[in-house]
């Protein structure tokens, strides 16, 4: 199995010049073995056609985005076909250039690249987790900016309250004791009246009593 990448010498694209360069950089930096297959150059006009045959992805730039025919860099393994430019860094991006160039079995790659996507993702869960233990005692023990202050006036306030309760049902008790005395003093002032009226109509009496018989004995 070879690894076939077709280029154009002779390109007037720059930004096609400039997706072949950075191919094969990629290649030569992870140590991809391939060859180059320069299309316009003499004797490769079978190469061309292939190329252009096998192709299902047309390679567009910005400056040619449909182009009539599909534009290189494109990617053979063997004459099976892996893809454009597009293709290729999308692979080198999510790290599936192997499996992208078929140079490693699909299935397997792919179970791979998913089992260590899954440690990473435990192993961040199990980071922040273990992070927000270590954190929550120290929130609960933390005692939030301004909760002395304001439990200390609470207590306060709670405390006045009281005390003004204390006096409020200290003075209606005084006030009560006062009526109580103004009625008692009123009342034996009625009663002492009272007495003192009956005993001078008893002396009355007495008195129209003791004339009555004074002049029955004249």
């Amino acid at each position: 199995m070879v690894l076939k990448v077709y280029v154009s010498g002779m390109s007037g694209n720059k930004e096609v010049k400039k997706r072949q360069q950075r191919v094969l950089m990629i290649l030569d930096s992870k140590n991809i073995k391939y060859d180059t297959v320069d299309i316009t150059e003499p004797g490769k006009e079978s190469e061309k056609e292939l190329m252009q045959n096998k192709s299902t992805s047309s390679g567009g730039t910005v400056s040619d985005p449909e182009p009539r025919h599909p534009l290189p860099p494109q990617l053979f393994n063997d004459e099976e076909y892996c893809g454009d430019y597009d293709a290729f860094d999308m692979a080198n991006e999510i790290d599936t250039l192997e499996v992208f160039l078929k140079l490693a079995p699909a299935d397997t790659t792919a179970v791979c690249t998913a089992q260590i996507e899954l440690k990473q993702e435990n192993g961040e869960a199990k980071k922040e987790e273990a992070e927000a233990e270590e954190k929550k005692p120290e929130e609960e023990q933390k005692p939030e900016a301004g909760d002395g202050d304001v439990k200390d006036e609470a207590a306060e306030k709670a405390e006045n309250e009281n005390k003004d309760e204390e006096n409020k049902e200290k003075a209606e008790g005084d006030a009560e004791g006062a009526g109580e005395n103004t009625d008692e003093k009123k009342l034996s002032a009625t009663t002492t009246n009272s007495a003192a009226v009956k005993t001078t109509s008893d002396s009355q009496s007495d008195l129209l009593l003791h004339s009555e018989r004074a002049a029955a004995a004249m």
